[in-house]
């Protein structure tokens, strides 16, 4: 007898002769060839394919199962038809007794069984899916002394491991072919062979440059221009300059706040050159494996070498030039590492004849000087913000694509926006564009100017304020600074004050700077801190001490930093004309502030704050006496501000001038100051 768990199949002996519908009570016309294996053992397969061919009925065959260990010989003879029955049928010949054997597949969702016919007279084989294995069935099986059988369900290794291989083989032979296909690359001499072609340069090469950019998109920046139209004239016609001896500057090393046009003159100058053109970002060198860095660096001057003359732009080049020796690591950190290869390739023993390197940075202060020095970076060009006359000519170059209203004059607009950049400047055509087309508007007028300047300077425009106490308060906040900056000698003229919140401001009050903004003397210092704590004093005299509320904090930081520089950066004190504070310390940058020395004493220290002191508490008593004694002219002016909730500098200053006889100087050039409640 075969193992309990053998799923074999085998002819039995009454299969093998001719006459077996004599046998198996088949009729003659099923008689066939025998389809079935000479040895009856080489025809084996698993349980589940017994239970598929049984459903099928394949065993009509001839075929036959072998019986598990101790299981019972069926009474009469089995027929080899089989075909599939219902549960409920099942449950009919279980209670009238006519199942004789019972085997349970698939964790006893499946059955065969062997069931007397007493149609037939014999025993057919048939498959019932069963509902799970109900109790129920077991009581009944072992109630009508029916043998059955579980049997496990065999679990094949090889299915999962095939596929666990079919999954991995793809990449396994990707990364093969990425690592052949690395160890077989040539890279330049000097190189190191690193895989995947870490080494290699990603800086990106234009044979013939075409970035749409010419010097004449470029406005507000005259000298540096000028110094890159030579550049390009020097690469057209070098006989001109070879004539009288000179040489071509290595490098160009391009100074500035950021968006003041660095890129764009990179742009303008690969443009007008028409010589081979790489451009890339200082971040572009660094990685984290040890060597990629100086490894790119020797990549990018060999390609630039033969293509010479060339032209190579490295933009943001403080992420690989900063000083070295003030970060953690010390010579071997790789930043440093490709740093050091930077400054051979640029001049260095073999040089880098015919190859120009323009580079960019906003933080000059933080370089390294030996990437300074003339022989690498012959020429420093600062690229500052634009003055009048240069913004009038950026917005010129960002209106051309734009329709403007004709009341609309970019001489106004370039005297309303002094320290806009040129990205700034841009940003505000744009803002103004969008706000026309979002009212419905086909042409930009001058309201939409205005509301983009105030946005782009204050912030988004929120949610009006309702009549109230809240609403009062600020309006006399925001008098009180017209008022005390109007009164004092020096200050600027007031352009607009405004209740309509916008950005962290509830209100917000507009001054227009002088011509020249940059010198600015120590009369105009006190006046605007005298006018910055405008807004406090009023809140303090109308309203009371214990009414003062923290409008005031933004004005109370601004007048303390223009108090501490007067003392101790511009000498403006009774301490004396001394500049009290280390440059280092001064710097952005955060390790050199670090490493700066504190050389001030604690007695110096105690005479600076009393001098700030000083400065603030005197400031603060003539803004309380303009208070005091304007409070008729501040009680209209908040009236008339209350309704109208916004108030241009001319109405302002025509409401004060009927309370005064105080002289009021008006610019006439209109630029914006602001100060936030």
């Amino acid at each position: 007898m075969s193992p309990a768990l053998s799923l074999s199949v085998s002819l039995p002996p009454i299969c093998k002769s001719k006459d077996i519908s004599r046998d198996t009570h088949l009729p003659k016309s099923t008689n066939r060839e025998d389809p079935s294996p000479k040895n009856p053992s080489e025809f084996k397969f698993s349980r589940r394919n017994l239970i598929n061919y049984t459903a099928l009925g394949l065993t009509g065959t001839g075929l036959s199962v072998s019986k598990p260990a101790k299981a019972a010989e069926p009474e009469s003879p089995v027929s080899s038809t089989s075909s599939r029955m219902s549960y409920s049928r099942f449950l009919q010949y279980l209670d009238e007794g006519a199942v004789k054997k019972v085997d349970l597949f698939e964790n006893g969702t499946v059955a065969i069984a062997e069931i007397f016919n007493p149609t037939l007279e014999k025993i057919q084989r048939v498959r019932i899916q069963l509902p799970g294995l109900p109790r129920e069935l077991l009581s009944k099986l072992k109630e009508k002394n029916v043998d059955f059988a579980a049997h496990p369900l065999e679990v094949n290794q090889w299915p999962a491991i095939l596929d666990l291989l079919g999954n991995l083989a793809f990449p396994l032979i990707l990364l093969g072919t990425l690592l052949l296909r690395s160890s077989g690359t040539n890279t330049p001499a000097g190189g190191p062979n690193l895989p995947f072609g870490l080494g290699r340069s990603k800086a990106k090469f234009q044979m013939e440059p075409n970035t749409g950019v010419t010097f004449d998109d470029v406005a507000g920046v005259d000298e540096a221009k000028q110094d890159f139209q030579e550049i390009v004239e020097f690469l057209r016609t070098p006989e001109k300059f070879a004539a009288v001896g000179a040489k071509i500057p290595k490098g160009v090393l391009l100074v500035g706040p950021p968006g003041t046009g660095k890129t764009l003159l990179a742009k303008a100058i690969a443009g007008e050159a028409g010589v081979p053109f790489f451009s890339l970002s200082g971040s572009e060198f660094i990685e984290m494996f040890v060597g990629v860095g100086a490894s790119r660096v020797r990549d990018l001057f060999n390609k630039a070498k033969a293509n010479s003359p060339c032209l190579v732009f490295i933009d943001e080049i403080d992420a690989v030039g900063r000083q070295r020796g003030t970060g953690i690591g010390g010579g071997n950190d790789e930043r440093e590492q490709t740093l050091n290869q930077l400054l051979t390739e640029m001049d260095g023993f073999s040089g880098n004849s015919g190859v120009i390197v323009i580079a960019a940075t906003n933080r000059p202060e933080i370089l390294d000087s030996a990437l300074l020095r003339p022989g690498r970076f012959d020429r420093q060009v600062s690229v500052g913000l634009p003055d009048i006359k240069g913004r009038e000519e950026i917005l010129k170059v960002h209106s051309n694509n734009k329709r403007l209203d004709k009341d609309i004059s970019l001489s106004v607009i370039a005297m309303r926006t002094p320290g806009f950049s040129g990205a700034d400047l841009a940003n505000l055509m744009n803002e103004a564009a969008i706000l026309a087309g979002r009212r419905g508007k086909d042409k930009i007028t001058m309201k939409e100017i205005d509301d983009s300047i105030d946005r782009i300077v204050a912030g988004m425009e929120g949610t009006k304020m309702t009549d109230g106490k809240s609403k009062t308060l600020v309006a006399y906040h925001e008098v009180g600074h017209a008022v005390c900056a109007t009164l004092t000698p020096g200050h600027d003229p007031v352009q607009k004050v405004t209740l309509i919140p916008r950005g962290q401001a509830r209100g917000l009050t507009w001054f227009m700077p002088g011509e020249d903004p940059t010198l600015v003397s120590k009369q105009q210092l006190f006046a605007r801190i005298v006018g910055g704590l405008g807004g406090r004093a009023a809140e303090e005299i109308i309203f009371g001490d214990p009414e003062i509320t923290t409008g005031a904090a933004g004005d109370l930081q601004q007048i303390t930093q223009i108090a501490r520089q007067m003392v101790t950066m511009f000498g403006m004190s009774e301490i004396g004309p001394w500049a009290l504070k280390d440059p280092a310390v001064q710097s952005g940058d955060v390790v050199l502030r670090m490493l700066a020395r504190n050389s001030m004493s604690e007695k110096l220290a105690e005479d600076i704050d009393s001098s700030v002191r000083r400065i603030i508490e005197s400031a603060y008593e003539v803004a309380k006496n303009h208070v005091r004694n304007n409070r008729d002219a501040i009680d209209k002016i908040v009236d008339v501000l209350l309704e109208k909730e916004t108030l241009s500098g001319d109405e302002f200053r025509a409401i004060l001038s009927e309370f005064t006889q105080t002289p009021i100087k008006i610019e006439k050039i209109p630029v914006r100051q602001m100060i936030e409640a």
